[in-house]
This record gives C-alpha cells, structure tokens and sequence, in this order.
C-alpha cells in the first residue's frame, strides 16, 4: 500500500497513466492524491475527470484555478476559452455531475500529520493548522445550497494582504486566492497575480512565497504543491515540494511517494 502525489494533470490522462503504470498503482491497494488542476488546456480533460472520478477512494484532490474555473463556466460566471479545450467536458451529460464532485473538493488538505497539499502553496503567515481552518471555511460555502453565489464573487485581485479581521467576500476572495493563484509577493507581503516567471527572472521586489520564512511551521512539515510549472520543481527547500514540471507544455507528469519522497517522472 502506497500514498501518490502528482502534479497538474491539466487534462493530460495519458501523462498520468506513464507514471502511474510506472510504479504499479492499483486502484484499492494504493492511493493517489493531486495538487489541483485535474482539467484545462489538455486534450483529455472529459477522460481524466472520467478516471478519477471513477477510483472512488483511492483518489483525493484539492481544487486548483482550473478547477474552479471549470465551476464558474457551470455557474455561468465565465466562459470557456478556447485554449482550455474543455468542450468535450461541458457537452457531456456528465457535466453536472462531475462539477458536484469537484465541489467537495477542499483548497488543503494533510496527508498524515506533516505533509499539506494545496494547489499554489501556503501564505507565509499560515501554518497547518490555519490553513485547514480556512479551507473548511471555503468546503462550507462551495458545499452547502448556495454554493454558487461564492463562485460568482471569488474572482478579483483584491484584497491582496491577509487580515485575521477580514470577514465576508473579501475574506473568502483572499483564501481561495492564497490557495490558487499565489506566486510571488510584495515586500509587505502583498500577493502579486502578474508575474509568473522563473524567480530568478522575476523583478527584484517580488520574492517566491516559499523563501519568505513562515514562523508557524516546523522543520519536519512539508508543503506539496503545484501551480508554478516554471518552477520545473525547484524550490531549493526540502520542505517546499514543488510538483507542476509543466506535462501540459512539454514537460514532464511527477509523481512522488509519500512515505519516502521518491519521485517519478513520465
């Protein structure tokens, strides 16, 4: 019995069957967890909500933009763009249902007692336990019967600067985009939505979330996450896994072992 991380899949269902096939994962026996961003821009997005949806137990997600982008174009906040190639998933007859599976999705979740997943990282000022906090503030709204009014009011850049006393949208909007969008931030700690560059081509005032020292977490917890495909998996901190090496582009699909932290590319 194995636990799987693996990177954005982003539609990409032949990727992950290569990594998959490559360390015999078996549906039941094993259990495969992702970062978020199972769909867009891929050409098998249908296919790969299909796969997953269909291993049950064995699969565990938390939500990425994409994800919560395909949520809005159901909701009717946005529409598909061409370059998201998500035509097949919303002509599907599955199409509702596949969106009220993802809807039970959280932003974060732990995989034991020291490992987080999310989708983009972990604000600096949040620790484990926060961050969980503020995701079940996210799964209560997205799961109860007025779901669709947060995803009508989660788009925006502001407010950009976390507050303990932030209550309402603005509360809800910073969350979702901490745990989905984040890249680099201002000095003042600031998140900063334009840059996505490598952090050595960034300006000199944007710094990587994960090199800003975040006081609440402890040498033995790691972060998995995904997101930043520019990164090509390099972080330079153990503690700070980062698994989007770009599959989508022209890259790789990585899967790591949790027990061990093996990593396996297709």
């Amino acid at each position: 019995m194995a636990d799987y991380i693996v990177g954005d899949i982003q539609g990409c269902l032949s990727g992950l069957k290569v990594v998959l096939n490559k360390v015999d994962f078996s549906p039941g026996k094993d259990t495969l967890y992702a970062v978020g961003d199972l769909i867009g821009r891929g050409p098998e997005s249908l296919d790969t909500l299909a796969y997953l949806h269909g291993l049950g137990d064995s699969f565990h997600t938390v939500l990425g933009n994409h994800d919560l982008n395909l949520l809005a174009i159901f909701c009717g906040v946005r529409r598909a763009k061409k370059g998201d190639k998500l035509d097949s998933v919303i002509a599907s007859t599955n199409f509702a249902k596949y969106c009220h599976w993802l809807r039970q999705k959280p932003l974060a979740l732990c995989l034991g007692e020291n490992t987080l997943l999310t989708h983009a990282g972990l604000y600096p000022k949040w620790g484990f336990e926060k961050a969980l906090a503020l995701s079940c503030e996210i799964s209560t709204a997205l799961q109860g019967p007025h779901w669709q009014q947060l995803v009508q009011i989660m788009y925006g850049d502001k407010p950009n600067r976390w507050a303990d006393d932030l209550a309402g949208e603005a509360r809800q909007r910073f969350i979702i985009n901490a745990f989905t969008r984040m890249r680099f931030l201002e000095k003042d700690q600031r998140l900063e939505f334009e840059c996505k560059t490598p952090p050595q081509d960034a300006p000199k005032s944007l710094t990587p979330w994960f090199c800003i020292e975040n006081l609440e977490l402890t040498p033995q917890q790691k972060v998995v996450f995904g997101h930043w495909a520019a990164l090509n998996g390099e972080t330079k901190s153990s503690n700070f896994i980062a698994l989007d090496t770009g599959f989508v582009w022209g890259g790789h699909m990585t899967l790591l072992r949790a027990d061990d932290g093996l990593q396996v590319q297709s």
